[in-house]
């Protein structure tokens, strides 16, 4: 098995050591070396990412903010020359983090720990996942309900309970936005602590704002970054 490995960092020397460890494992390949974490942003779109080594000093958006705003998240190695930082990569459920200079030594004691927590990860072939992954049951009037996801238009978090909406329905149930955000696939995303949007769904936008026909979704102040790069804007 090859693991697809996306590689983001400012520095060009930082990202050509990487680089070049990475050519001696014969089981892992480079899909893209990136300077930025919104260049990242469009790889990680079009590919499907095993492994992120992701620098956590960046300008413009940090490793660690970007990371926390994916929908998808691949499993992650931080790469950073500040010490001080490695509480925030590990709050985040990195597989290693990587102090610069990165020795081969110490880099593939981090891909060590990536592959021994590999095959909890791959429990579901791929194509039975894309089946689970169109749709969700949910809790309503003592039913298990079948709810599309094609069919869902956003989702808003009420106090202890999410409230999703649907084209000709809605359905009120306890649980949390950011664990249901877990289950949704890529069409989603998150504009708000409170929102969660259908992006097909979506009909215009402001910078202050989404909206899917008459109605009106806040953009967060800390998920802006992230929505603009998604509109394209």
């Amino acid at each position: 098995m090859r693991y697809k490995c996306l590689v983001v960092d400012d520095e060009a020397l930082a990202r050509g050591l990487i680089e070049k460890h990475l050519a001696q494992l014969a089981e892992f390949e480079l899909v893209a070396s990136c300077t930025s974490a919104i260049e990242a942003s469009k790889v990680l779109k079009e590919e499907q990412i095993d492994l992120l080594f992701l620098d956590i000093e960046m300008p413009v958006l940090k490793g660690t903010e970007f990371f926390k705003n994916l929908i998808y998240k691949p499993k992650v190695i931080f790469t950073t020359a500040h010490r001080d930082f490695a509480l925030d990569g590990f709050e985040l459920n990195a597989v290693d983090y990587l102090l610069k200079p990165i020795s081969f030594a110490r880099f593939f004691k981090a891909i060590e720990k990536f592959l021994e927590l590999k095959p909890l990860a791959v429990t579901i072939p791929e194509s039975l996942e894309e089946k689970i992954n169109d749709y969700v049951f949910i809790r309503k009037d003592r039913k298990q309900v079948k709810v599309f996801f094609e069919e869902i238009v956003y989702v808003e978090s009420v106090k202890d309970y999410i409230k999703i909406i649907t084209e000709n329905d809605s359905h009120l149930i306890k649980q949390s936005l950011k664990s249901f955000e877990e289950i949704l696939d890529g069409r989603f995303l998150r504009t708000h602590r409170s929102y969660i949007v259908n992006f097909d769904r979506v009909t215009a936008y402001t910078k202050q704002d989404i909206e899917i026909g008459k109605i009106e979704i806040p953009i967060g102040e800390s998920h802006k970054i992230v929505v603009q790069e998604r509109l394209g804007s």
